[in-house]
């Protein structure tokens, strides 16, 4: 059982999810095992989707393709003695699972000290919400680098959003709007790099020349976008395999 993050349409949207599961898909085809994408708008239906599928013999174990703090599917995985491995570095109960990640922290500080070899010193850090274990690696791993290099961390130039950036635009509207407004951005994900770009084309901010962009996932976004975004391909399918 490959169980998505509960949600309207962020793993719909998201290329991670899609290139992870086809990792799982590709060595499971090969090995002749069944896989069943168990997915929801909220927690309770994916919980619900999971009894059912455990009722009815269906599932031996279950691949879960997200990592968050105080997660209730996790929870009941775990209180009723289910196997089940996490894609991301696990959060409650980290000594007694089995869990798949990057060591996002050290791509965050890598990410931001190749922004700082190219004369960045005024670098922000856009990401999705904390409580998602690999966006708040990746703004430690950020913050690292800049402490590691004697340039102070700014609160204002640390923005998380939920996910779906469009809806949140005007948080990052202020940012670049800001009289000492950052050289260079962090961004935690592609979609949200995408949706960075495109209020820097409203506003007139010229990528590269105004403003540098790292993101991570190397998605189809980074490809499609014009310039093409730099970003840190994190290995989404041999996630998904191993």
């Amino acid at each position: 059982g490959i169980i998505l993050p509960p949600s309207v349409r962020e793993a719909y949207e998201n290329s991670f999810y899609l290139e992870a599961i086809r990792g799982i898909s590709q060595f499971c085809n090969t090995h002749q095992y069944v896989n069943t994408i168990i997915t929801g708008q909220d927690d309770e239906e994916v919980l619900q989707a999971i009894r059912s599928m455990i009722r009815s013999g269906q599932v031996d174990g279950f691949i879960v393709l997200y990592s968050k703090q105080d997660d209730c599917i996790v929870d009941y995985l775990y209180d009723e003695g289910l196997l089940y491995v996490l894609i991301g570095k696990a959060y409650q109960f980290a000594n007694q699972t089995i869990y798949i990640d990057n060591d996002n922290l050290l791509a965050g500080q890598e990410a931001t000290e190749y922004l700082i070899s190219k004369g960045h010193t005024n670098i922000a850090y856009l990401g999705s919400d904390s409580n998602l274990m690999f966006s708040a690696d990746r703004k430690t791993g950020y913050q690292l680098a800049l402490l590691n290099s004697g340039i102070t961390v700014n609160p204002e130039n640390i923005v998380e959003l939920p996910f779906l950036p469009e809806e949140n635009l005007a948080a990052v509207q202020s940012l670049l709007q800001k009289k000492d407004r950052p050289t260079a951005i962090l961004v935690s994900d592609d979609i949200f790099a995408v949706a960075l770009e495109r209020v820097c084309i409203e506003m007139g901010i010229r990528i590269p020349e105004d403003l540098s962009i790292i993101s991570f996932n190397n998605s189809l976004f980074a490809r499609i976008t014009s310039p093409q975004l730099t970003s840190i391909d994190i290995n989404s399918v041999q996630l998904g395999i191993e």
